[in-house]
């Protein structure tokens, strides 16, 4: 495979060390807040400033090249009025707030963003997508290190163990992963575990090939009980995070609203990605754009559940499969959808019409002769009319396969390549 990943960097436009080391400290500043409303209408509350013992991210690429994400995050300088530091992410609200249950009540919901400590006082802007996918601004609070005073209320101090080891922080893709509904005598089997899930990730490409931009540690933390909470089989367990099935009423979607214990838990390790790994065998799982990911550790199918969640976490790819019945409002006809693997063809040209070949029809039939060809194919983004995915089948539309297909591979290295630099 062409070293696309270091292409890409060179590509880039970057903020260089020097600038980083002039304006943060090797820390990140972390912002919670809560975030409410219904289906109609969103609001943002402040609740706490935390300084956190790491910056796992790039000090070179800190401006946001991709815009993915419901939300985008903004770092101004106060003084200068700079831009220098932007991110893209998801929501848990932002899902929930398309569901059944948001049109008749509101609901709070814990969020959090993180940045490099800055050593000058600074502006926060939170934006938000409207239907026409552009970012509106909805919330802003200024910052400034001199007089903000922390307190140690929330600390936790775990021990990290390094499972995959390649570097500095900085320069590599760094994951922690949290145990979660492990007894305390499962220390070993939480270790077991992520090694498994750790190596069979990096079986699949472009993993194989990227392996050494990757650093990954695991958190150990134990729980009264065993596994998830399961609604559905009228199961209730008593874990440190708080994960449950049933999420959003999908029975396989295991997720989590206690998201600033999983912040503090994470803190514990340099990190660009949170993975919590649930200790059980019912299959289930889920992700959400630099939010964290969630796998189950002891089903068939986790190994590949644990690499399609992360496409999602990490890569901003969407779910390529449909339903009958599917969310009406998720992509709306007249816009292009913001993740890089689906399209509805509003502008094909953003996406990957160039890895097309000519010959190929747009739309492009489902049928066994196009099963190779990238194309668009009907039936993506959990719609089966209008959304359109690059092939007829990759590891984040089923697990019938091996493989991503070439549009989620270059997005998967594209994303690599930005946080190595």
């Amino acid at each position: 495979m062409k070293n696309i990943v270091l292409i890409f960097m060179v590509l880039l436009p970057f903020i260089g060390n020097s600038q980083f080391d002039t304006l943060f400290e090797n820390y990140s500043l972390r912002l919670d807040y809560v975030h409410s409303g219904n289906s109609e209408s969103e609001n943002f509350s402040f609740h706490e400033f935390k300084k956190e013992p790491y910056w796992g991210g790039s000090k070179v690429n800190l401006i946001d090249t991709f815009e993915y994400g419901k939300y985008f995050v903004e770092v101004t300088d106060t003084k200068t009025g700079d831009l220098i530091y932007s991110r893209g992410y998801g929501s848990l609200f932002n899902e929930w707030s398309q569901t059944e249950e948001a049109k008749s009540i509101s609901k709070d919901f814990e969020e959090t963003v993180t940045m490099p400590f800055p050593k000058n006082k600074i502006k926060i802007s939170l934006f938000v997508r409207n239907k026409n996918m552009e970012f509106e601004p909805k919330f802003s609070i200024d910052f400034d290190p001199q007089e903000t005073k922390f307190t140690d209320k929330s600390t936790v101090t775990m021990y990290p163990k390094a499972l995959l080891y390649n570097g500095s922080p900085d320069k590599k893709l760094d994951i922690v992963v949290l145990a979660e509904g492990y007894s305390r005598d499962e220390y070993a089997a939480f270790q077991e575990d992520c090694q498994m899930l750790i190596d069979r990730m990096f079986y699949y490409e472009p993993y194989l090939d990227l392996r050494k931009y990757f650093n990954v540690h695991i958190i150990w933390v134990s729980s009264e009980e065993r596994g998830s909470d399961d609604p559905n089989n009228k199961k209730m367990v008593n874990t440190v995070f708080n994960t449950s099935f049933n999420t959003l009423n999908s029975d396989r979607y295991c997720m989590t609203e206690s998201y600033w214990k999983v912040r503090d838990y994470a803190a514990n390790a340099p990190y660009d990605q949170i993975y919590i790994l649930v200790n059980t065998d019912k299959y289930g799982g889920g992700a959400i754009y630099n939010y964290y990911s969630v796998s189950v550790s002891g089903n068939l199918k986790s190994p590949k559940v644990f690499i399609h969640e992360f496409g999602h976490a990490m890569a901003g790819l969407a779910d390529e499969y449909a339903y009958e019945d599917s969310f009406e409002n998720m992509y709306p006809a007249n816009v292009e959808p913001w993740e890089p693997n689906i399209t509805t063809l509003v502008d094909f040209q953003s996406k990957w019409k160039d890895m097309v070949k000519d010959t190929t029809p747009v739309p492009t039939p489902d049928v066994i002769d196009n099963y190779n060809l990238i194309g668009a194919f009907e039936g993506a983004g959990y719609l089966t009319k209008g959304v359109y995915r690059p092939m007829h089948d990759c590891l984040m539309r089923s697990f019938d396969g091996d493989v991503f297909c070439p549009v989620c591979t270059k997005a998967i290295e594209d994303m690599v390549g930005f946080y190595i630099k």
